[in-house]
């Protein structure tokens, strides 16, 4: 289904207080909250815990099988839409980044690899894993039912269990690293190239707010990443181009100035280079 604009979501979609955490069963989940059926953006992160569902959860239009024993994650800003039925079994985990980083570092959720950029959206359990994240869902339920004294900072700790152990299934055999001043700026980067996308495309801009110099800023991101630092813009501004043309009926025309394009044809031309296709192309294709 294509609208004029994208309906952006926060935790308020499930619950009026608290707006940055809230968690709940699988079970009825479409019944409960219909808009989770059609695409949409959340403004929060979400794990899904599957231990038994059917039917398709599809992320910026990669499809997931919905099945036994796997977690999937949905990320901020990313388009994600949900077909499940009815009988479901599982458990949904929804927070904020704010939520998360009152305690911890402000950059601690981008030390955790299967959240960052690019990494696949699900993680398969087998079942001594599966019965592990039972047993730590259940006490998180049970203690965001309850809401007893110093809930939040325990629902806190029990949340940073559940991330710390989906890293170690996500990467096993990774040895903890000291992270590197070169990684705290790219990841300080990417954030920024997510609130600032539409208004600043070029590195210069984002290198004056990391007080350092764009020649440093490219080196790094080749190091770190593999691409310059104007790929990682480039390939932000795309996928949401490609989100808008996809998922909303807004015209070319009116996306590019969304995007921060002043000229219709430099962001048709810069698309096709960026895809192969122009933006109507790419709509045809994809719709």
């Amino acid at each position: 289904m294509q609208t004029k604009e994208l309906t952006v979501c926060n935790i308020g979609l499930f619950v009026e207080e608290p707006k940055h955490f809230w968690m709940g069963e699988l079970n009825g989940l479409l019944q409960k909250f219909p808009s989770l059926e059609y695409p949409h953006k959340q403004e929060f992160y979400m794990l899904l815990f599957i231990e038994h569902a059917m039917g398709e959860l599809i992320i910026d239009d990669q499809k997931i099988r919905l099945d036994d024993a796997k977690v999937i994650i949905i990320k901020p800003r990313c388009v994600s839409s949900i077909d499940i039925n009815r009988q479901a079994k599982g458990t949904m985990i929804c927070f904020t980044e704010d939520f998360f980083s009152l305690r911890y570092n402000n950059n601690i959720l981008h030390e955790f690899t299967f959240l960052q950029s690019g990494s696949k959206p699900y993680i398969r359990l087998c079942d001594e894993q599966h019965v592990h994240f039972e047993v730590l869902n259940t006490l998180l339920l049970e203690e965001f039912t309850v809401q007893k004294k110093g809930t939040e900072k325990v629902l806190r700790s029990f949340l940073n269990i559940i991330m710390c152990e989906l890293e170690r299934i996500f990467r096993p055999f990774e040895v903890e690293k000291v992270r590197s001043l070169r990684q705290d700026k790219i990841h300080q980067f990417e954030a920024l190239i997510e609130r600032y996308y539409a208004i600043k495309k070029m590195p210069s801009g984002y290198a004056e707010l990391l007080h350092i110099s764009p020649n440093y800023l490219n080196k790094i991101c080749r190091e770190e990443t593999g691409q310059t630092a104007g790929d990682l813009i480039r390939r932000r501004i795309t996928i949401e181009a490609q989100r808008f043309l996809h998922h909303t009926n807004l015209s070319v025309n009116e996306i590019a100035n969304k995007l921060g394009f002043e000229n219709l044809s430099y962001f048709i031309t810069f698309f096709k280079k960026q895809t192969g296709d122009t933006p109507e192309q790419f709509r045809k294709e994809n719709n």
